[in-house]
C-alpha cells in the first residue's frame, strides 16, 4: 500500500481529513468502516438559477456537479460505490443523499452491487428556497438512501433512541428538518453544505460511540463535525483544496469547548440522546481500531 499522508488531523485522531480524489484514494489503504455517509454530485450544475437569502443565484456549483450523460452518470456512481463497498464492515450501512437527478441511479447501482436498501428518508425542509419560475411546484425536500451491506447480515440500528427522540412514537422515514443555520457557516459555506442536525440523526441511528465513519465527498465535513459532537471517529475524503481547508477550520472550532458545547446544545437530537440510555444495545468493548496511516 502506497503511503498516505493525512491533510489534517485532530489532536485526538477522531478526525482524519484526506485531501485528493476518493478514487484513488480508496483503494490504498485498508481499513473497515461501520457506516459511511456520502453526499456525491448531485449532476445540477446546469446554468440555471435559484434563490438564496433573498438573491438570485446561479446553480452551479462548480466542474464537479457538471452532469454527462445517463450512462456516465450510472458509471460514475456504480465505481465509487463499489470502492466504498470495499471499506464497509459487512454488518455496516451506507446513507447516500441526493435529488430526483442523481438518487435512481444511486439505488440501482446500490441493487447491482448487492447492498439491502432498508429505507429511503425523505428530509422535509422547513426553509426551502422559493420557486421563482412559477411553473412547477417548490423543491422541498431531498432524499438520503439508506442500505446495508449485505441481504442477510443484520444491521445496528438504535430503534429505541429514535422512537425516544420522537416523543416516544415510532420515527417515520420523512424527516422535518431546516437547512443549515448562520451559526454553521462560521468558517464559509461549501454549496451543498447539509445541516448538522441532518447529520447527527443519521450517525445516532445507525451507530454506537468510537464507531468509525467514512465520507468519500467530505465537503467542508459537516459529517465529521457531527461524529465528533456525538463521540465518533472520522475520516473524510475532499478532493478541493478550498473545502479541505474549511474542514479542518470547522474541526479546529469545536476544540474550544464552549464552542463544542454551544454545538451540542444547537443540537435538539444531542441534548435528548445524552438524557436517554438505550436498552439492549451493548457498547464495543473491544479496542478500538486506528486508521493504518
Amino acid at each position: 500500500m502506497s503511503v498516505i499522508t493525512p491533510y489534517f488531523r485532530s489532536s485526538d485522531r477522531a478526525f482524519t481529513l484526506l485531501q485528493g480524489d476518493c478514487f484513488e484514494l480508496l483503494p490504498k489503504f485498508n481499513f473497515h468502516f461501520d457506516m459511511i455517509f456520502a453526499d456525491p454530485p448531485y449532476f445540477l450544475s446546469n446554468d440555471g438559477i435559484s434563490v438564496q437569502a433573498g438573491k438570485i443565484v446561479s446553480v452551479n456549483k462548480g466542474e464537479w456537479d457538471r452532469g454527462g450523460t445517463p450512462e456516465q452518470i450510472n458509471d460514475f456512481n456504480k465505481k465509487w460505490i463499489g470502492l466504498c463497498r470495499d471499506k464497509l464492515k459487512d454488518n455496516g450501512t451506507i446513507w447516500i443523499s441526493g435529488t430526483y437527478h442523481n438518487i435512481f441511479s444511486v439505488a440501482n447501482s446500490l441493487t447491482e452491487l448487492g447492498f439491502k436498501i432498508l429505507n429511503v428518508v425523505t428530509w422535509a425542509k422547513t426553509n426551502p428556497p422559493p420557486n421563482i419560475s412559477c411553473r412547477y411546484f417548490t423543491y422541498s425536500t431531498e432524499f438520503i438512501i439508506w442500505a446495508r451491506k449485505t441481504a442477510k447480515r443484520p444491521h445496528r440500528f438504535n430503534y429505541e433512541l429514535m422512537k425516544h427522540l420522537n416523543d416516544d412514537k415510532q420515527m417515520t422515514d420523512v424527516w422535518r428538518l431546516p437547512a443549515i443555520a448562520p451559526w454553521e457557516k462560521s468558517c464559509g459555506k461549501h454549496p451543498t453544505q447539509k445541516p448538522l442536525a441532518l447529520l447527527t440523526r443519521i450517525i445516532l441511528a445507525s451507530t454506537e460511540k468510537d464507531s468509525w465513519i467514512l465520507d468519500p465527498f467530505a465537503g467542508s465535513s459537516t459529517t465529521g463535525i457531527a461524529a465528533n459532537l456525538v463521540g465518533r471517529r472520522y475520516l473524510g475524503i475532499e478532493k478541493e483544496i478550498e473545502f479541505a481547508e474549511m474542514s479542518r477550520n470547522r474541526r479546529l472550532e469545536i476544540d474550544n469547548n464552549k464552542t463544542y458545547g454551544d454545538y451540542r446544545s444547537k443540537i435538539k437530537d444531542i441534548a435528548r440522546s445524552e438524557a436517554y440510555e438505550p436498552t439492549g444495545i451493548a457498547c464495543n468493548e473491544e479496542p478500538i481500531e486506528d486508521l493504518p496511516f
